[in-house]
C-alpha cells in the first residue's frame, strides 16, 4: 500500500452554497493523516457539507480539494477513491435498510465492493463479533437499538478495509455506554491498521477532547484549529465548550455569561407538580415505556436523561395528554391527566423536540394565535406578545417568518410560545439539540429565572451532560424504564465516579449486566485480505448489481403494502377499469306513454320490448310522470305514441313518435337515439312488407354490415387488450420510481454516492425485480381477460409475451427516468402517473387512431412504446396474428430501451449537488 500523503485532505477557496446560504467558506485547511480528527460546532456551521464533500458524497463547487493525494474534480480520481474511503452519514442507522437483518445489511455492502462470497462471510463474522452483533445477526436493522445502529453502520463502512473513516456525529442520540463502547471500537480498529485516517463531526465536548486534531467551526467558516489541549491552552479554559465560545467572533459571543444554577430555596417538598405511577405505553407488541413511576415538585428543574428511543418524547406526551397511557396514571398538579380538562391543561407548557411553529405567520402572529388557543383575552395577549418579546430578544424579529431565524432564536420563539399563557410547568423535550453553546448557556439562563424567580416547575430532557448537571434532581432513562432518580451530585457519589457521565454509564451497566471492564476481539482478522483489486475498477460488475437486486427483492417481499400494489394492483385496476370504461350501451330502462292504446302501437311499443337493448317499464300516465322517473333515474328513454297512431299509418300519412332520451350522458345519449331510429326504421319496413309484400323493397338497396374481428361488436373485446398496456405501463413505472425515491426520503441513496457502484449497476439492480413482477401481472392479467372478462385470444401468445417482456422493460425504465428528477415518494407517485397515462391515452391509439394526429403529438405517438403493444394486444386478442404480422411493432419497443435506460443513467447524479 502506497504510503499516505501528510495530508488526508487539503481544501483552498473551497465554498459550498445552498442557494442562498453560505455553507462553507474555507480558504485553506489541511487535516492531518493517521489521526482522528474532529470537527466540532453546532448544527448547520458545516460539519456535514465538509465531511460530504471529502467522502465524495457532495459534488464540488468552487475551490480546490484534494483527499488521499488526488483531486476530487477528477472523475477517475473519485472512482479509484470510493474503495478508500468509508462514510457513515449524519442520522442513526440512515445508511442501513431497516427490513434487512444485521448479516444481510452488511453482507449487501460487501456486495458493493465487489468481495466474493467466502471473503465476504469470513470479514462480516469478524466485524460482528468484534462489535458483539453476532448474536443479533438474524434482528432487523429497524429493531435495533440506537447505539446498535451505530455499530451496524460501522460495520457495513469498514466491509472493505478503507484507508480514511468519516463519520459525520456517528453518536448523537445514544446513550453514553453505547458511546464509549463505539469509540472503543474505532480505536481497536485503528491499532490493528496505524495507517487509517478518521474523520469525525460530532456535537459532544467531552467526546471531542478524545481526538488527536480538532478544527473548529462556525458559519461555515474555520475558527481553530490543532489538539485539545492546545486550544485548552490558548484559551485559558478548563472546558472545550468554554474554549470553543471563546473562539467564536465578537459579535456571536456578545453578551454572554457563564450560566450560574441558583440553589433551589427552600419550600413545601410535599407540593408535586407531577406525579406519574406505572406509566406505560405499548405500540402492538413493543413496549415503549414500561411502568415509569417519579414525581417531580413545584419549581423543580427535573432532568430526563436517555438516549434517542428510550422512551423520553413518550412519557412527556403522556403526561401533557397527548397521548393515552396504555396502563398506570399520571397527575398533574393533584388532578389526573385527562386531555379534556382544560383547566389543567392551562397550567401547562409543551415545547416540542421539533420545531413546530406555522412557517407562514410572523413571530407575532405565532405568538398571539398562541395566546388566543388558550383563551387569553385580547389586551392579555397583546400584554403578554410585548413583555416575552422583550424578554427573549425579539422585539426586532415580530414581522420576520421563523423559518428565516437562525436556531437559537427559533428555540427562543418555541420558548416564548411555551410561555405565553403563563404555564406553570413547562416539559421541554430536548430544547437544545444542535443549538449553539452560547445561545444554549442564554436558554438555561432564561430556564434557572423561570424556575427560581417564578417558580415554574421545569421537566426537560437532554442529551447533554453540563446541563443535566444544572438540574435539581435527574432521571436516567434506558429501554423504557427509568433506572433510578436523584441529585447529580448523588448518582456520582452513588457509584464512586468523577462525572456525571460515568455515573449514567455505571447504571446502563447494572440495568444490561455488562461488566465494567471488556476485552474486545483481535480487529486484525479485519484485514487479512491482503488483495485490493476486486472488480471494482469495472465499469460494470455483475456482483455490485447483483447487490442491489437482491436487496431490493428481499425488501420487496418484506414490504406488504408495495408487495400488494406489485402483485395485486394491476388486476384490481383491471376490472375497475375493464367493466368501468363499458361502452356497451345494454339493459336500458324505458316507458311508454300510448296514447292511441291500439293494437298496432302496442306491436310498434313491443318492437322495442323485444330488443336486448331495452327492458321495459310499467306505462307512462302523463308527461309529467315521464319528467318525474327522468329526474329520478328511472327512465332512460320515454315514447310517447300520439293519438290516431294506426288510422294514420293505414292511411299512410306521417306520423311523429315522441321519444324522449336521458341526454345527462351524450355518449349514451347517441347510442340511444341510434337504436331508437334503428328500432324504429326496421318496423316500417316490416310494417310495409306485410302490408304491400316484396314490391315494397324494388326500389330499395341495402349495404350488408359484416364485423369482421368482433362480430358480435363487444365493447370488452377491444378494451381489454387496450388495458393490458395501460396498466403494464403505470403500476411496473410507479414502483420503480419509487424504488429509487424512496432511497433518497430514508437518506440510503448515500451508499450510491459513496461506493464503486455505477449508475448503470444500480438502476439495473433496482429495475429487475420490477420487470419480474410485472411479467407476472403480464400473465395474471391475460389470465383474467381469457376467464373472467371471457375475451379470447386468438393470435400467438408467445408473440404476446415477447412484446410485453420489451414493454415492461421500458415502463419499468420510464419509472426510473422519472425518479431522477423528484425526492419525495408522494411527487414520484404523483408524476409517473400523470407523465405514463397522458401519452398513453391521447398518443397512443388507445381511443383514438395515431394515424389521425399531427404535428407533435404524431410524433409522441409514434415514439411512445404503449402505441406499438397496443397493436400488438390488439392483434393477438382480436385479429389473431402472429409474430410475422406483427414483427414491426418490435423494432421500436427494442429501441426504446436503451434510449430510456440511457436517459435514466444521465439523469441520475453519483453525487449530490
Amino acid at each position: 500500500m502506497a504510503r499516505p500523503p501528510a495530508a488526508v485532505a487539503r481544501l483552498a477557496g473551497v465554498t459550498l452554497r445552498y442557494r442562498d446560504v453560505t455553507a462553507l467558506d474555507i480558504p485553506r485547511l489541511e487535516l492531518p493523516a493517521g489521526a482522528v480528527v474532529g470537527l466540532i460546532g453546532p448544527d448547520g456551521v458545516g460539519k456535514s457539507s465538509l465531511l460530504s464533500l471529502v467522502a465524495g458524497a457532495r459534488a464540488l463547487q468552487h475551490g480546490e480539494l484534494e483527499v488521499l493525494g488526488g483531486n476530487m474534480r477528477d472523475r477517475q480520481h473519485r472512482r479509484d477513491l470510493h474503495p478508500r474511503i468509508a462514510y457513515l452519514p449524519q442520522g442513526l442507522g440512515r445508511n442501513l435498510y431497516p427490513t434487512l437483518s444485521v448479516f444481510e445489511n452488511v453482507d449487501f455492502f460487501g456486495g458493493l465492493f465487489g468481495l466474493p462470497p467466502t471473503e465476504r462471510r469470513h470479514r462480516i463474522g469478524a466485524l460482528l463479533e468484534a462489535t458483539d452483533l453476532a448474536r443479533f445477526a438474524r434482528r432487523p436493522a429497524g429493531k435495533l437499538s440506537g447505539g446498535m445502529k451505530q455499530k451496524l453502520g460501522l460495520c457495513c463502512a469498514l466491509i472493505h478495509d478503507p484507508d480514511l473513516l468519516v463519520l459525520d456525529e456517528p453518536t448523537t442520540g445514544v446513550d453514553p455506554l453505547s458511546r464509549r463502547r463505539f469509540w472503543e471500537l474505532v480505536e481497536g480498529i485503528r491499532a490493528s491498521r496505524p495507517g487509517m485516517s478518521v474523520l469525525v463531526a460530532t456535537a459532544y465536548m467531552e467526546e471531542a477532547a478524545r481526538f488527536d486534531w480538532l478544527c473548529a467551526m462556525d458559519a461555515g467558516r474555520v475558527l481553530a484549529t490543532g489538539s485539545p489541549a492546545e486550544l485548552l491552552a490558548r484559551s485559558g479554559r478548563r472546558s472545550l465548550e468554554a474554549a470553543f465560545i471563546d473562539v467564536l467572533p465578537e459579535v456571536r459571543r456578545a453578551g454572554h455569561a457563564p450560566v450560574l444554577v441558583l440553589p433551589r430555596a427552600p419550600g413545601d417538598e410535599d407540593s408535586i407538580a407531577i406525579e406519574a405511577r406505572d406509566l406505560t405505553m405499548r405500540f402492538g407488541e413493543f413496549t415503549a415505556v414500561d411502568h415509569v413511576s417519579f414525581r417531580i415538585r413545584r419549581g423543580e428543574i427535573f432532568g430526563f436523561l436517555g438516549s434517542n428511543g428510550c422512551g423520553k418524547t413518550t412519557t412527556m406526551k403522556m403526561l401533557t395528554g397527548l397521548l393515552a397511557a396504555s396502563e398506570g396514571r399520571a397527575w398533574l398538579f393533584g388532578q389526573p391527566v385527562d386531555p379534556h380538562d382544560l383547566a389543567t391543561s392551562r397550567r401547562v407548557g409543551y415545547m416540542t423536540q421539533g420545531f413546530s411553529l406555522y412557517g407562514e405567520l410572523t413571530v407575532r402572529q405565532n405568538l398571539e394565535l398562541h395566546g388566543r388557543l388558550f383563551s387569553l383575552p385580547e389586551p392579555r395577549v397583546r400584554e403578554r406578545v410585548e413583555a416575552l418579546a422583550e424578554r427573549f430578544g425579539l422585539r426586532t424579529l415580530l414581522d420576520e417568518l421563523p423559518g428565516k431565524l437562525p436556531l437559537g432564536q427559533r428555540q427562543r420563539l418555541s420558548l416564548a410560545v411555551a410561555l405565553i399563557h403563563e404555564p406553570e410547568l413547562l416539559i421541554l423535550d430536548e430544547p437544545t439539540s444542535g443549538v449553539d453553546p452560547v445561545a444554549r448557556d442564554a436558554f438555561w439562563r432564561e430556564l434557572i429565572a423561570l424556575a427560581r424567580e417564578d417558580g415554574v416547575t421545569i421537566f426537560i430532557s437532554t442529551h447533554f451532560m453540563n446541563e443535566a448537571e444544572r438540574c435539581d434532581r435527574i432521571s436516567f432513562m434506558h429501554a423504557g424504564k427509568v433506572l433510578v432518580s436523584d441529585t447529580p451530585a448523588a448518582l456520582i457519589a452513588q457509584h464512586g465516579v468523577q462525572t456525571l457521565e460515568d455515573a449514567f454509564v455505571a447504571c446502563l451497566q447494572e440495568a444490561t449486566g455488562e461488566p465494567p471492564e471488556r476485552t474486545l476481539p483481535a480487529m486484525s482478522a479485519l484485514h487479512a485480505s491482503a488483495g485490493r483489486d476486486r472488480g471494482w475498477r469495472r465499469h460494470f460488475d455483475p456482483r455490485r448489481m447483483l447487490a442491489y437486486l437482491n436487496r431490493e427483492a428481499r425488501e420487496l417481499r418484506r414490504d406488504r403494502i408495495r408487495l400488494t400494489l406489485a402483485g395485486l394492483g394491476s388486476a384490481i385496476l383491471m376490472f375497475v377499469l375493464g367493466y368501468g370504461i363499458s361502452m356497451d350501451v345494454e339493459n336500458l330502462s324505458f316507458a311508454v306513454l300510448d296514447r292511441d292504446n291500439t293494437s298496432l302501437s302496442r306491436d310498434y311499443a313491443d318492437t322495442l320490448a323485444g330488443s336486448r337493448y331495452f327492458t321495459e317499464q310499467p306505462p307512462a300516465t302523463d308527461e309529467t310522470d315521464i319528467d318525474r322517473r327522468m329526474r329520478e333515474g328511472r327512465l332512460s328513454l320515454a315514447l310517447e305514441i300520439p293519438e290516431g297512431f294506426a288510422r294514420d299509418v293505414a292511411r299512410g300519412k306521417s306520423v311523429e313518435i315522441g321519444a324522449w332520451i336521458d341526454g345527462a350522458m351524450p355518449q349514451r345519449a347517441q347510442t340511444v337515439m341510434g337504436y331508437v331510429q334503428g328500432m324504429h326504421q326496421h318496423w316500417l319496413l316490416a310494417h310495409a312488407r306485410e302490408a304491400h309484400g316484396n314490391a315494397a323493397l324494388a326500389t330499395d338497396f341495402r349495404i350488408e354490415t359484416r364485423f369482421r374481428y368482433n362480430p358480435s361488436v363487444r365493447s370488452l373485446n377491444a378494451i381489454v387488450p387496450a388495458m393490458l398496456p395501460l396498466l403494464l405501463l403505470l403500476i411496473p413505472a410507479i414502483l420503480s420510481a419509487l424504488a429509487v425515491v424512496r432511497e433518497k426520503e430514508l437518506g440510503s441513496i448515500v451508499n450510491l454516492y459513496v461506493t464503486p457502484v455505477t449508475r448503470l449497476e444500480f438502476l439495473l439492480g433496482k429495475q429487475l425485480p420490477y420487470i419480474a413482477v410485472a411479467m407476472g401481472n403480464f400473465l395474471l392479467l391475460t389470465l383474467l381477460a381469457i376467464t373472467v372478462f371471457g375475451v379470447p385470444l386468438k393470435g400467438s401468445f408467445a408473440t404476446l409475451a415477447a412484446a410485453a417482456g420489451l414493454y415492461v422493460v421500458s415502463a419499468t425504465a420510464l419509472g426510473l427516468f422519472i425518479s431522477a428528477f423528484v425526492r419525495s415518494q408522494v411527487a414520484a407517485l404523483f408524476g409517473t402517473a400523470v407523465l405514463t397515462i397522458l401519452p398513453a391515452v391521447q398518443f397512443s391509439g388507445l381511443l383514438n387512431p395515431v394515424s389521425s394526429l399531427e404535428g407533435f403529438a404524431a410524433l409522441i405517438g409514434h415514439a411512445w412504446p404503449t402505441t406499438h403493444f397496443i397493436t400488438v394486444a390488439r392483434g393477438t386478442f382480436a385479429k389473431g396474428l402472429g409474430f410475422q404480422d406483427l414483427q414491426a411493432a418490435f423494432l421500436p419497443l427494442g429501441l426504446a430501451i436503451p434510449v430510456i435506460v440511457g436517459l435514466a443513467v444521465l439523469a441520475l447524479r453519483k453525487q449530490e449537488r
